[in-house]
C-alpha cells in the first residue's frame, strides 16, 4: 500500500550513490501479481499500464485491493497487444470475463479500466491489526495508484536486505543502496526524468503471503515500523516522459 508519502525530516539530498536499475515491474490489474519488464515507458501517470485496471466489488462499490481479500495475491494481471488485460488465476485460466472471475473471488466482480471510471475511486484499509474495523480512502485519479504522489516506487537492494523484493511491488528494484536520499530531489532515468516525493509509508499488505512461495510473515510490517518509522521504498512522479531499462544507472538531473 502506498498512503499519503513521508517526506522523510531525515532524507536530505546528499551525495547521491549510483543506483543501478535491476529490474522493472508493471502490475496491470491493481493488487495483483505483475509483469516484469526489460524497459518500460515512463508517462505522466507512471509506468506505462501500470495499475491501469483494477477489479470492483459490485455490490459495495469499492476496488478490490489484497488488503482487503489477499487471495488476490495468488492471480496475475496480463497486458494484450491490444491494449486490454487478462487475469491469470491459480489454475492457470486466462480471462477477462466478469463472470469467471466472480466466481474465483467468491463475489460478484467486475474488471474495469481506468478510464471507465469517474470520480471517486474508493477503496478499504484496515483500522486494527485484526483487520476488525475498516476505514474507506480515496486513490488517486487516472491509473489506480493509491496516491497521486507516487505515480513510481523505487527500491534498493539495501533497503531490502533479506526480503524478499515482490512482498513490496515496487516498480523499479535498484542495485545499490540510499534512495531515500534522493527525496527532494530530481533524478534522470533513462530518458525520463522523476522528481523523487518522498518516502512510501506500508500497510499490511506487506504481510500477505502471495503466489511464488511468499507466506504470511506479520513480522515484516513491524520491523518496518520499528526501525523505519513506518515507511520503506520512495515513491516518485515523472517530470519528463521516457524509457527506463534494466541496466541504467540513475542520476542528478
Amino acid at each position: 500500500m502506498v498512503g499519503h508519502l513521508d517526506p522523510g525530516v531525515d532524507a536530505g539530498p546528499g551525495v547521491m550513490s549510483p543506483l543501478r536499475v535491476l529490474e522493472l515491474w508493471r502490475f496491470p490489474v491493481k493488487s495483483l501479481l505483475g509483469e516484469r519488464l526489460d524497459r518500460a515507458e515512463l508517462g505522466v501517470e507512471g509506468v506505462t499500464g501500470d495499475r491501469g485496471w483494477a477489479l470492483f466489488d459490485v455490490a459495495t462499490g469499492f476496488g478490490l485491493t489484497a488488503r482487503r481479500v489477499p487471495e488476490l495475491l495468488f492471480a496475475t494481471g496480463r497486458s494484450r497487444a491490444d491494449g486490454t488485460v487478462e487475469v491469470v488465476l491459480p489454475d492457470g485460466t486466462a480471462t477477462s470475463d466478469d463472470a469467471v472471475l466472480s466466481d474465483w473471488a467468491g463475489r460478484r466482480v467486475t474488471l474495469r479500466p481506468a478510464a471507465a471510471v469517474q470520480g471517486d475511486r474508493r477503496y478499504e484499509s484496515p483500522v486494527d491489526e485484526a483487520g476488525d474495523r475498516w476505514d474507506p480512502f480515496s486513490g488517486a485519479d487516472g491509473a489506480f495508484h493509491d496516491n497521486a504522489d507516487a505515480r513510481v516506487t523505487l527500491l534498493s537492494t539495501g533497503t531490502l536486505g533479506g526480503w524478499d523484493r515482490r512482498r513490496f511491488r515496487a516498480n523499479v528494484v535498484l542495485a545499490g543502496a540510499g534512495e531515500d536520499d534522493l527525496v527532494g530531489t530530481r533524478v534522470a532515468a533513462g530518458t525520463g526524468e522523476l522528481d523523487v516525493v518522498g518516502r512510501v509509508p506500508r500497510c499490511v499488505m506487506t504481510t500477505r503471503p502471495q503466489a511464488g512461495g511468499i507466506g504470511r510473515d506479520t513480522g515484516v510490517f513491524k520491523t518496518i515500523h520499528r526501525e523505519r518509522g513506518g515507511a520503506l521504498a520512495v515513491g516518485a512522479l515523472v517530470a519528463r516522459p521516457g524509457v527506463l531499462a534494466v541496466g541504467d544507472v540513475l542520476r542528478p538531473a
